[in-house]
């Protein structure tokens, strides 16, 4: 049996997962924690992947590997290849105003055409600006930038040189200097940043390239944004769309069409198989099921239970789920709302299931504005904890007008990496198998569904139609 790793670095944790490179099986497994915070030495990554290796058994028989990360942190490194301030990540939100600048002096439409992604807080160019507007030694120091899945890969491969950093196009998608439409990084966006410098970027690999090896001779893969490895995990192709409805919810979508979509709500990253992953992110996810269970006093499959008890509309209840502010529509000081209530309606069956709608609707929106991109989307892949409720798999299908497909619970990330070093290693993509725990392939109540959907774009002022 040949075996390859696969490791998710992300905000929380390191996972590392060692499969069979011909099926795919997950052999063993390791996890460690990473501390909180939203910046971090990045010398506490590579500890926590020491760790989640000898908690997976070590790799010694492993023939190669590839590391999939958190997208946008911003790592500085000097002309000897050291870190010169903890690594900015992509929740830090300091950099939120030097966003708003950097929109303002090019344009939302020119950031839109020229790099699929117009600058928020978590972009890494609005990172190095902060940096060159209140740390300017650091700045000046700075003789390269990279990510923490390019930084993780280099000390993998012994840290020699930073002429040596390399990357891939999905991670690279999301710096903002990087356009995924033509693979092609944008320096002088890059010197506008950073107000007039230019330190070295990573090189930028094809996805099946190798990007080394480590320094016992296991072959290193060139690695991938964590969204986009967990497309590549999950063996999502053309026409499919990823849900991950998690802490918040993520919509990305496999395609050959690049988005230029000056608003900034759909974001023009680059998939791990050469391909483009549109994506669109709420700031609201399973966390608006938990809390509204809670105030009704029941546990999530009680409440799911009690959705399902509604008639579909929930007697004219509408939620707004926007109960940490909301980033599609951006508006970061939303409050969330229920609307509609009557004698009749008021009831806890018809407002756990106005929650669920609610939620469901606000990622129909992500999947309009996808859609208004000119990107089809034939299959929708529902992935995260919310993903688990009953009445999420129920009610899903009707206001999404699809099917929606529910694997089983997996660490897809780590699998989509493990996936990209077979690649590497063979010299092509592994067809592994990707188990369905749940299929609905016949939406009903797709009317009701959509008249649901209409009262919740009226209730929130979008304008969007299907």
């Amino acid at each position: 049996m040949t075996l390859v790793a696969g490791v998710d670095s992300s905000t929380q944790s390191c996972k590392v997962v060692v499969c069979d490179a011909d099926t795919g099986m997950i052999v063993r497994e390791g996890k460690a924690a990473h501390p909180a915070g939203t910046e971090v030495n990045p010398e506490h990554w590579w500890t926590a992947l020491e760790d989640a290796v000898r908690a997976a058994g070590g790799l010694d028989d492993v023939d190669a590997m590839s590391v999939s990360g958190q997208q946008h942190g911003l790592i500085c490194l000097d002309r000897n290849g050291q870190v010169i301030r903890d690594a900015l990540l992509w929740n830090d939100t300091r950099s939120a105003a030097s966003a708003a600048a950097l929109v303002d002096e090019l344009g939302a439409d020119e950031w839109a055409s020229r790099v699929g992604v117009v600058p928020v807080a978590s972009i890494t160019a609005a990172k190095l600006r902060w940096v060159a507007d209140n740390e300017p030694d650091v700045a000046d120091a700075t003789a390269a930038v990279c990510l923490p899945h390019d930084w993780l890969t280099w000390r993998l491969r012994g840290a020699d040189g930073i002429d040596t950093l390399t990357t891939d196009r999905s991670d690279a998608s999301g710096t903002g200097y990087f356009a995924a439409a033509d693979g092609s990084y944008q320096r002088d966006l890059l010197e506008l940043a950073f107000r007039g410098r230019l330190p070295v970027l990573p090189r930028v690999l094809e996805p099946d390239a190798s990007a080394g090896r480590t320094g016992s001779g296991r072959l290193l893969g060139v690695g991938a944004g964590d969204n986009a490895s967990a497309a590549l995990g999950l063996a999502a192709g053309l026409g499919d769309c990823v849900v991950s409805l998690g802490t918040s919810g993520v919509v990305s979508a496999v395609t050959d069409t690049p988005p230029r979509d000056g608003s900034g709500l759909v974001a023009g990253f680059a998939d791990a198989t050469g391909r483009q992953l549109p994506l669109v992110c709420t700031l609201n996810g399973a966390p608006v099921l938990a809390s509204t269970a809670g105030m009704l006093g029941v546990d999530l499959d009680g409440f799911g239970r009690l959705a399902l008890t509604a008639e579909p509309g929930a007697g004219g209840l509408v939620m707004v789920p926007y109960l940490s502010g909301e980033r599609s529509p951006n508006i970061p000081d939303a409050t969330g709302s229920i609307l509609g209530i009557t004698v009749d309606n008021w009831t806890p069956a018809n407002v756990a299931r106005a929650s669920v709608e609610g939620l469901l609707c606000s990622l129909a929106y992500c999947l309009d504005l996808i859609g208004e991109q000119g990107i089809g989307i034939d299959r929708i892949v529902m992935v995260g904890g919310g993903a688990r409720s009953a009445a999420v798999l129920a009610i899903a299908p009707g206001l999404f007008g699809r099917a929606v497909t529910v694997p089983a619970p997996g660490e897809y990330v780590a699998r989509g990496a493990a996936r990209q070093a077979a690649w590497a290693l063979t010299g092509e993509l592994p067809a592994w198998d990707v188990a369905a725990e749940h299929h609905d392939s016949t939406p009903t109540d797709a009317g009701v569904g959509a008249d649901v959907y209409r009262r919740y774009l009226s209730a929130t002022g979008l304008v969007l139609e299907r």
